[in-house]
């Protein structure tokens, strides 16, 4: 019997030891950017090959914002408000980059689900092309209207006055942004997302490196203050873009951009300005609701501004790798939807779903134990501590609810559905939010902590419309 046991707890440890490295070759193998039909096969192994790059590669989106902010703040409470504000008006700039970005997702990831290749390199072309003739003119109006878009924000004199080259140098970038969300895009689309990952671990990692060197000085190189920190982004996603120029234009890989693709295709932009326009109106829904916030916060002060501005930033660091499942969920479904697997495809989003509840359920219970903790690791001012951790406790409260609902929505937006979403966020956005922050703001004792209520209150509603809508399945129907 003895014998018995132990070789029970040998067997035991052997299969909990093959199983330990069967996961390790599989995230290895995902890492690698291993190539694998994700029409087939197990939808775990699927999703891990697919989120783990996307995960990592969010997460270095995530380490980007915190670590500029984690310098920055070195510099005073008017800098990170400078950021804030520059960030709310940049979100116009990336609901644009989004748009482009998923509806690259939509029609890449069927032609691929279809085995269709060189329609998928004719389509990426296409939405290089695109995203190119939108941003130019935006970060033209940027750069010219800087100073101006911080006044109009809210900002004090002081901050519009001293903080505008930054806010230029910032909007000037529209163009590396936007090319960043496309090209990578359509490299997780086409079941390549370790490429996507490389792009951002280098573009990032050079962002984080040079941040302190040209914010404070070093060496030779004079201190450049706030300006620094962007100058340091438009390094990192300069690099970042040729990188990802090159790997599309050399023709190595399943989907590249051949001479043969180098065309113009007007039914293709169209269905790209279709696919993107509802996504942008998603997200622009979104970004105005976002200024119009910011622009709340700023009538208590430049110390809530920069509570809030640390809190939304570190709230961000949990929701950026979290968009690693959604993003994996959205290749599997527009794959799927292309090879006619409508059931497989929605097999993958609950799976994906699950994942994501998880993980932000998590992050969610550490933000609400440790709200001080963490603010304080980025702030050394008392107020801005306490204005940032009262937010980040309440917001953490409704991380589940995001995670259900953000697989739920790129769903639906990779299906092609991207109207019905956009109606999903209205409702949400200006008809729960908006009235909500305003009335506790300036109406009940509530204060500044209402617009992180009137927050968790819209996510959560937003949640459950989506969850309705996929429920529903008429997104499977849907031809592109």
């Amino acid at each position: 019997m003895k014998q018995y046991k132990n070789q029970n707890k040998f067997s035991l440890f052997s299969v909990n030891f093959q199983g330990i490295r069967r996961l390790g070759s599989l995230i290895g193998d995902a890492i690698a950017g291993k190539e694998y039909d994700y029409t087939n096969g197990r939808i775990s192994k699927a999703l891990v090959l697919l989120s783990i790059p996307m995960v990592l590669e969010m997460l270095m989106e995530s380490l980007f914002a915190i670590a500029d902010i984690f310098f920055v703040s070195k510099l005073g409470s008017e800098a990170v408000a400078a950021v804030g504000l520059t960030e709310s008006i940049n979100t116009i700039v990336y609901a644009i980059g989004i748009g482009m970005a998923v509806a690259a997702t939509a029609i890449v990831s069927r032609r691929a689900g279809a085995k269709r290749f060189m329609a998928a390199s004719i389509t990426s072309f296409q939405v290089l092309l695109t995203t190119l003739l939108v941003s130019i003119p935006i970060a033209i109006a940027g750069i010219i209207f800087s100073g101006d878009l911080l006044r109009m924000m809210g900002a004090e004199e002081n901050v519009a006055s001293n903080m505008g080259v930054y806010t230029a140098i910032t909007l000037g970038t529209a163009p590396l942004i936007m090319l960043l969300f496309a090209a990578n895009a359509i490299f997780r689309s086409s079941g390549n997302p370790a490429t996507a990952m490389k792009v951002l671990l280098v573009a990032n990692g050079l962002n984080i490196v040079l941040d302190p060197i040209l914010i404070f000085g070093w060496g030779p190189i004079p201190a450049m203050g706030v300006e620094g920190a962007a100058i340091a982004t438009l390094i990192g996603r300069s690099v970042g873009v040729i990188m990802q120029l090159y790997i599309l234009f050399n023709g190595k890989h399943l989907i590249g951009i051949t001479r043969r693709a180098i065309m113009i295709h007007w039914r293709t932009i169209g269905e790209i300005f279709r696919l993107a326009a509802g996504v942008t109106g998603q997200h622009l829904i979104g970004t105005a609701s976002w200024i119009i916030l910011m622009r709340i916060m700023a009538e208590f002060g430049s110390v809530v501004v920069a509570g809030y501005t640390i809190a939304i930033r570190i709230v961000l660091f949990f929701l950026l790798p979290a968009e690693g499942f959604s993003n994996a969920a959205a290749t599997m479904v527009g794959q799927n939807l292309g090879a006619g697997k409508p059931h497989r495809a929605e097999r993958s989003a609950w799976s994906a779903a699950w994942l994501n509840m998880t993980f932000l359920g998590t992050a969610g219970v550490f933000m609400a134990l440790f709200p001080s903790e963490i603010i304080g690791f980025f702030s050394y001012e008392a107020d801005v501590i306490a204005a940032g951790a009262k937010g980040l406790r309440m917001v953490s409260f409704g991380m589940i609810m995001y995670g259900l609902g953000s697989v739920m929505l790129n769903s639906i937006n990779a299906a092609g559905d991207t109207l019905r979403p956009a109606w999903f966020m209205f409702a949400a956005f200006w008809l729960v939010e908006i009235p909500l922050a305003l009335w506790l703001s300036f109406n009940t004792s509530a204060g500044s902590n209402g617009v992180y209520i009137s927050i968790l209150t819209a996510e959560s509603f937003m949640a459950f419309l989506a969850l309705w809508w996929f429920r529903r399945g008429r997104w499977k129907t849907i031809k592109i």
